[in-house]
């Protein structure tokens, strides 16, 4: 199973609004592809900025593919990121793990 996790941050005032919006494009479209097992969305907030950590489980690196396109490592953009102030690290971690189970949960 492999992991694939992208982060970013958008200015407080936009948290709503991108929290709303990754869930009608990352992980809806994620969650779309054969060979996805999970997506996981965990929100940080720190100082004048909302964190943004997506984790999506796959398959296999086929299926991360079908999502990310050749190039899995660089993130994948959408078109209203800009206009909600999205500052996108544009390298994403990939990585094997043993479960698709979140990441995120203590």
């Amino acid at each position: 199973m492999i992991a694939r996790t992208w982060h970013g941050a958008v200015p407080m005032e936009h948290k709503e609004a991108f929290l709303e919006y990754e869930y009608e494009t990352g992980v809806k479209d994620t969650m779309a592809i054969q060979g996805n097992c999970g997506a996981y969305l965990k929100v940080v907030d720190q100082g004048a900025y909302a964190h943004f950590f997506l984790c999506t489980m796959w398959e296999d690196m086929a299926s991360m593919m079908a999502y990310a396109g050749p190039e899995p490592t660089i993130a994948v953009t959408y078109p209203k990121d800009e206009e909600l102030g999205l500052i996108s690290d544009p390298i994403v971690i990939i990585q094997e793990v043993t479960s698709a189970h979140s990441p995120f949960e203590d």
